[in-house]
């Protein structure tokens, strides 16, 4: 593993579910950096516009900070972790309140060149 660079890039407090989003991970992990960004591409799901922004980002890295070549990244690593949970109040019958949690989440993707 001494010729092999992993970089990394993470996107924080994004307005979505952690769940929703490790669906969409699932789908590009151990793919090359390529294969990638065409499957985003053509996901049906909300949650491939930030995944494919912190894809990108995280070749961008390698490319400029590594002098790695973009061709050669594979997504090695991703996940989603949870973020803080924004707290909003929705007004309910006799004065009551129910809880409304708005969830967030930190994409990591970490590329590696082969």
């Amino acid at each position: 593993m001494s010729n092999t660079q992993s970089v990394k890039a993470v996107a924080k407090y994004i307005r979505m579910s952690p769940q929703k989003v490790r669906r969409v991970l699932n789908q590009i992990r151990g793919r090359s950096y390529q294969e990638a960004l065409m499957i985003l591409e053509f996901l049906p799901y909300n949650a491939a516009g930030p995944v494919w922004q912190v894809v990108h980002s995280a070749a961008a890295n390698a490319e400029n900070n590594y002098a790695l070549n973009k061709k050669k990244l594979i997504i090695e690593q991703t996940y989603a972790n949870e973020g803080p949970k924004l707290k909003r109040i929705r007004p309910r019958a006799q004065g009551r309140a129910n809880a409304i949690l708005k969830p967030t989440c930190h994409i990591t993707v970490v590329v590696k060149s082969v």
